[in-house]
């Protein structure tokens, strides 16, 4: 069964460069995303429990977003980090895109507001 696209936003009380500091560095994706993160030649390597995930980054734009896809995984999935500014509140905003099946995407959902429960914690949000 194919996975679909879904997307779920996040108002962060953070500027938009701190907030790409935590998602695209090892040691920021560290802090709140995986046990260790490491990274070599734009490849970043994911460990969870001794399990060890890889993910290339297809494309970055420096405190704008990030896009990571795991090696494993069909070549249109992705999973990405976006970061906008509300016009309205200029409240920072996190757009976490990711893939699954339709059935599953409560589940992915709950599991990124999870991981971004531990980033906020760790930005003193």
């Amino acid at each position: 069964m194919a996975k679909q696209l879904f997307s779920i936003e996040f108002p962060v009380r953070c500027s938009p460069s701190i907030l790409y500091e935590f998602l695209s560095t090892p040691a920021g994706l560290q802090e709140w995303f995986a046990d260790k993160v490491d990274e070599r030649d734009t490849v970043f390597s994911f460990s969870w429990n001794g399990s060890v995930e890889k993910a290339a980054v297809l494309q970055a734009e420096e405190n704008k977003s990030i896009r990571f896809h795991w090696t494993h995984s069909p070549k249109e999935e992705y999973f990405e980090f976006s970061i906008e500014k509300s016009e309205v509140s200029s409240q920072t905003i996190l757009i976490i895109k990711d893939f699954a099946e339709k059935k599953e995407i409560p589940d992915q959902q709950r599991l990124w507001e999870f991981q971004v429960n531990d980033l906020f914690h760790r930005l003193g949000n």
